[in-house]
């Protein structure tokens, strides 16, 4: 993205904040082994302001007076030397700000603005938080009580950036558009040379191997699941051998550019039974089925009542529950969400809305488990709301089996 993207992303969301101080962090590394880090991966919203794929930079926006700075990270020496580091000539270049200054200059500019400013606007806790089942990165957290031992108050402008960052910009799909078209690509040439491979990571191994060589990477973990491992849904082992006649279920992304695709398609290993082409064939008509209730203007409420009744329907005809007010029985078999957003993370917010927008990009994904029989399938398509209704990003690939 060029400096102008990012630039404008500052002036929107202060905007959307009636010209306020912004002061948000990017993430820092986190530990992997004895003394090592995890590759770095960057919070979305720092970099959707900035462009900024180094740990532990800050970002300041004064509203008011239309003027930005970046606050680079301070490294030792010995890190230096080692990891190198973002000089301020190239960080400015990337992002489009106005200055970047070091800590101690971000400190004193601070105090500076805590007598113009009362309330300074940040990122606060995730909403979520109490579901994971993973230790957050502190960055975010110890940003906030920095800034309350300076400012009056600190309010939390999670949502108002999850409004901004739902409604994708031209550039954006663009770049999502690369991301699913690598991704389908790669999905291709999976489905061409199947027969030849025998276990699911030589299934992960040629996603890899197609995406860093067109300068991509993976949106998230892949994940490669024969038979009943694809009843578990965020199943990542990939390490078990390819059945014959079993059915592979394949959730995999590229990232490009710093946007995501997020693509789930089930092939056949082998030749599929009756029960499986059964199964596999009322799920694709309720997909296809759930795309069509896509376009603007839709009520997120009707949409989700709407693919439940759907979904009961196919469950029904399947006979895998009884009658249609069998709600404890329709989530044992379609337990998870029906959509998501999808931008610069793959579970992008969409802003909580009230109705479906032009400009949102959000998949669609309906599955069936079966764990008894051993039968896990999912299609997952992107697809973009515009102003005539819909396009699904991602109808190049075939559905699968």
């Amino acid at each position: 993205m060029k400096p102008r993207f990012f630039r404008a992303n500052c002036k929107k969301i202060v905007e959307k904040l009636d010209g306020g101080l912004l002061i948000v962090s990017g993430y820092h590394l986190v530990q992997r082994t004895n003394d090592m880090a995890y590759r770095f991966a960057q919070e979305a919203n720092f970099w959707y302001l900035s462009g900024i794929e180094e740990p532990d930079w800050w970002l300041i926006v004064d509203g008011t007076r239309n003027k930005s700075w970046l606050v680079s990270s301070d490294i030792d020496e010995v890190h230096q030397t080692f990891e190198g580091s973002l000089s301020h000539e190239t960080a400015k270049k990337i992002s489009g700000v106005d200055a970047v200054i070091s800590r101690d200059e971000a400190m004193t500019l601070f105090r500076e603005q805590a007598k113009k400013h009362s309330v300074v606007y940040t990122i606060g806790e995730h909403p979520h938080k109490d579901h994971f089942n993973f230790i957050e990165n502190s960055s975010q957290k110890k940003m906030w009580a920095l800034l309350e031992r300076t400012f009056n108050a600190v309010q939390d402008c999670r949502k108002e950036l999850a409004q901004l960052r739902a409604i994708k910009q031209p550039e954006e799909i663009v770049a999502i558009k690369k991301a699913i078209r690598l991704t389908t690509d790669a999905f291709t040439i999976v489905k061409q040379k199947l027969p030849e491979l025998k276990y699911e990571y030589e299934v992960e191994a040629e996603f890899d191997y197609y995406f860093k060589k067109h300068g991509a990477s993976h949106a998230y973990d892949p994940i490669v699941a024969s038979g009943k491992n694809a009843c578990t849904l965020h199943y990542e082992k990939n390490n078990t051998s390819l059945k014959k006649n079993s059915m592979l279920l394949m959730d995999v992304g590229a990232r490009y550019e710093g946007y995501c695709a997020d693509i789930t398609r089930t092939f056949i290993v082998g030749t599929a039974t009756k029960r499986q082409i059964q199964v596999y064939g009322a799920l694709e008509k309720a997909h296809y089925s759930i795309i069509k209730l896509l376009r603007p203007d839709v009520t997120v409420v009707d949409y989700s009542n709407s693919v439940d009744d759907i979904m009961k329907q196919t469950l029904l005809e399947l006979g895998l529950i009884a009658q249609l007010d069998d709600d404890s029985g329709f989530r044992r078999y379609f337990p998870h969400a029906i959509s998501h957003g999808l931008g610069v993370d793959v579970h992008d917010s969409l802003g909580a809305p009230d109705v479906f927008k032009e400009g949102m990009v959000l998949t669609v994904e309906p599955g069936i488990y079966i764990p008894k029989e051993g039968i896990g399938i999912r299609i997952e398509d992107n697809i973009l709301i515009t102003a005539q209704g819909h396009v699904n990003l991602s109808s190049s690939l075939s559905t699968g089996l």
